[in-house]
């Protein structure tokens, strides 16, 4: 049974849609990316399955259960962490996750979570002197520290340096291999590549294909080998069907005959596929 499942929701503000026949579901122990342009749908998505939003149309089921009949024990299970993060700034980072610790029955040690995320320098620094990128990794240590189930994560590397963003991305692969299934939005193609074992491209409040990045490249991909090779003082670039590779005299002949460069697939960008398949760009 999945962790979560989504069957035809629907969520006008006012006239403008936000979500409409909304259907998907996500199996436990996996990473879904939820992927999609700014006003697609991906954090109104999110506020209804974290009970944010409660008047939509359709049926949401987590843990095989109606998400309506969840009380309060269902934010013992979750962990959440916005785009912005829900933090307070006049309370230093470490009175910020006890503060926030005292609302569930357990809880991971607020100090432990600081080092995971790598504030533990910073425990005692107000939240108001912290750096755009030190605040949203607290945000993220804030959706850590229940240890949930599920984790909600809305553009978890947002204002993240390169370093730290790998940090939360090992993190996260980490928390996947133990057993967490993590519900991931991004217009970030290349975050949801490397992390996502499914993906979900939404446009327009619906869902328009699911599959697995490595599939949906092989699905959408030219089948060609390209080879970069030097000829007569210059670098030549070919390309060769990659079906009949091993007959191929052309292709033979530049391996026998020529100093070769690069042999590599062409394999199209998640970007690329989401172009193809929605005709809208992430932006």
């Amino acid at each position: 049974m999945p962790v979560i499942e989504v069957e035809n929701i629907r969520k006008y503000y006012g006239k403008v849609r936000a979500v409409e026949n909304l259907s998907f579901s996500v199996e436990e122990g996996e990473i879904y990316g939820f992927l999609g342009p700014n006003g697609a749908g991906k954090t109104t998505t999110v506020k209804i399955l974290v009970k944010i939003i409660k008047d939509y149309e359709g049926e949401v089921r987590v843990f095989g259960k109606d998400l309506r009949k969840w009380g309060k024990d269902y934010y013992q299970k979750i962990g959440v962490s916005f785009e912005f993060p829900a933090i307070y700034s006049k309370l230093t980072a470490l009175e910020n996750l006890e503060f926030f610790a005292s609302f569930y029955k357990k809880h991971l040690d607020p100090m432990d979570v600081l080092k995971m995320v790598g504030l533990d320098k910073e425990a005692d620094q107000l939240v108001g002197n912290l750096s755009k990128g030190m605040k949203k990794k607290l945000d993220l240590a804030r959706a850590f520290l229940p240890d949930p189930e599920i984790l909600f994560l809305d553009e978890p590397l947002e204002g993240l340096d390169p370093g730290s963003a790998r940090k939360i991305k090992d993190m996260l692969l980490e928390m996947r291999e133990n057993g967490k299934t993590i519900f991931l939005t991004t217009h970030n193609m290349y975050v949801a590549d490397e992390l996502c074992d499914r993906v979900a491209f939404i446009v327009d409040g619906a869902v328009r294909l699911v599959d697995s990045p490595k599939k949906l490249k092989v699905k959408m991909g030219k089948r060609v080998v390209k080879v970069e090779y030097a000829a007569s003082g210059n670098v030549e670039v070919r390309e060769f069907p990659l079906e009949g590779l091993g007959q191929n005299e052309e292709f033979l002949e530049i391996l026998r005959n020529h100093e070769v460069r690069r042999i590599n697939t062409e394999e199209p960008t998640l970007e690329e596929i989401f172009l193809k398949v929605t005709g809208r760009r992430l932006v």
